[in-house]
């Protein structure tokens, strides 16, 4: 084999990435619906390296080979595009990372980056840490960070624990996350960035998205927000401001279930007085070939084609189920024994109007349906039961249709009481302060008729007059839930 010198590949490289550029241009040009079920993988890659596959090949190799030594240093030194190690880089999770940066970026006129994580909680960790790195130069100055105490329960551990118990890192609570002048009480020259969730996980906190990123970058901070419960199809934050997007994306961009993983999308150029030029420039690619190489927060294969596979849809199905969850809360917000509703689209909602300014159908205006742009709240609500934890509980046990579990997003209907389940660790008093009540269930809809959900939470609501719900199964009582599934 002769060696062909790594001039030869740098200048491949050169003219690859410029044909890549072009193809990427024009994707911009498409609508949402064509980029998710296009992305990044273009018919001539088909032809020229996957048989002519039509649907995005899954390489479940763990390296590449290299044709000779300059290829492998040219490679290895980042001088060329590599897949080298799916660690660092995969064609199937590059498939996945390629989509979800062209949606999120979607007709913001703004160029995005993503890198895939193994989990929404490494993408949270693989967002944040860089921003909390220990100065050489001042190893003993103090770090805090600004963020909303209305998060999911893995965020809040990792905040309250991770970083503010073992590291001593400064977590400070936004309580009234809608109040512009809280955030900025809690600034100062330590603060490294802020970072909100919204719709909120599961009391639906929201915030005026452009306001607390102009905040952000008025103290030269990055502005971080995660928007896993609206996904691209209701709300990109990087349009109003945002530099870095989070998504747990085992959520509703994952809607089957069969996989976990994660995403972080952030803007070229963001907004930060901390780290390097290079960080700053591409905080996506910046993460991907230096930190999560070296920490290993990497998604499998299988799991990035599988959840690609269920974002083309996107559009489409987070429509359906947001005018299901609208129907749905009308139902819980007009019942006897319902204390209260939580859900954007009900105009009772006092956050309702702002949401409503960001919270629409992308390309609705295109659609044939509806001709204008249409507000969608998303599929994830809360509601209290007009009673105590036993009441709770016992309405929640009464469900036959929607499953109990601790998720979100799915195809199918599911419930929680987030109270025992997915906030349990942050304790009483930090549920309290996120608007979390013991007799809160969280309620993610699904794809089912909204007629057959409604039947299903009426008649669980009926042990509330003193009814016992019918029990559907066989009671193998004698080895318990474990033995029962794996009888036959």
């Amino acid at each position: 084999m002769n060696n062909q010198g790594i001039n030869h590949y740098l200048e491949s490289a050169v003219k690859s990435s410029e044909w890549h550029k072009e193809y990427l241009d024009k994707m911009r040009k498409c609508r949402f619906d064509t980029i998710a079920v296009h992305g990044v993988y273009s018919m001539q890659e088909a032809l020229d390296f996957n048989q002519g596959s039509i649907i995005e090949p899954i390489y479940m190799s763990t390296s590449q080979s290299y044709r000779d030594s300059d290829e492998m240093e040219a490679a290895l030194s980042y001088q060329i595009p590599t897949w080298c190690y799916s660690r660092i880089a995969n064609p199937s999770i590059y498939y996945l990372e390629g989509v979800l940066a062209l949606l999120e970026g979607y007709n913001t006129g703004v160029e995005t980056g993503c890198v895939a994580t193994s989990s929404g909680m490494a993408a949270i960790q693989s967002a944040v840490d860089p921003f909390l790195a220990i100065d050489p130069k001042n190893p003993d100055q103090k770090m805090n960070f600004v963020a909303t105490c209305q998060v999911y329960g893995g965020t809040f551990q990792q905040f309250a624990i991770r970083k503010n118990m073992e590291r001593n890192i400064e977590w400070r609570k936004v309580v009234n996350s809608n109040d512009i002048s809280e955030w900025e009480s809690k600034i100062d020259d330590n603060t490294r960035f802020i970072y909100g969730e919204l719709p909120s996980n599961p009391a639906q906190a929201f915030f005026d998205i452009r306001k607390v990123a102009e905040l952000a970058h008025k103290y030269a901070l990055p502005a971080i927000f995660d928007s896993t419960v609206a996904t691209p199809a209701l709300l990109r934050p990087i349009e109003y401001g945002a530099d870095i997007v989070v998504q747990s994306v085992t959520k509703s961009l994952f809607a089957s279930g069969f996989g976990i993983c994660g995403a972080v999308i952030s803007r070229k150029n963001i907004t930060s007085k901390f780290g390097s030029d290079e960080m700053k420039a591409d905080f996506a690619g910046y993460l991907k070939l230096l930190p999560n190489r070296d920490n290993g927060p990497n998604i499998s294969p299988m799991n990035a084609i599988l959840a690609l596979n269920d974002i083309r849809t996107l559009r489409s199905r987070m429509d359906m189920v947001s005018r299901s969850t609208q129907t749905v809360s009308r139902f819980l917000e007009s019942h006897k024994h319902i204390e209260r509703v939580d859900y954007l689209g009900l105009e009772s909602h006092f956050l309702h109007k702002l949401a409503s300014r960001y919270l629409y159908l992308v390309d609705s205006e295109y659609d044939e349906l509806y001709r204008n742009k249409v507000n969608r709240y998303g599929h994830l609500m809360s509601f209290l039961i007009k009673g105590n934890v036993t009441d709770t509980r016992n309405v929640f046990d009464g469900l036959q249709r929607i499953w109990r579990a601790t998720d979100l997003g799915r195809i199918k209907s599911v419930a929680t009481i987030p109270a025992i389940s997915t906030h349990q660790q942050q304790g009483e008093e930090a549920r309290k302060m996120a608007g979390i009540p013991s007799n809160l269930i969280r309620l993610c809809v699904g794809a089912e008729h909204p007629d057959d959900i409604i039947a299903d939470l009426s008649q669980a609501l009926e042990v509330m007059d003193g009814k016992k719900y019918a029990v559907t199964a066989p009671d193998f009582s004698a080895g318990g839930a474990s033995s029962a599934r794996i009888r036959r």
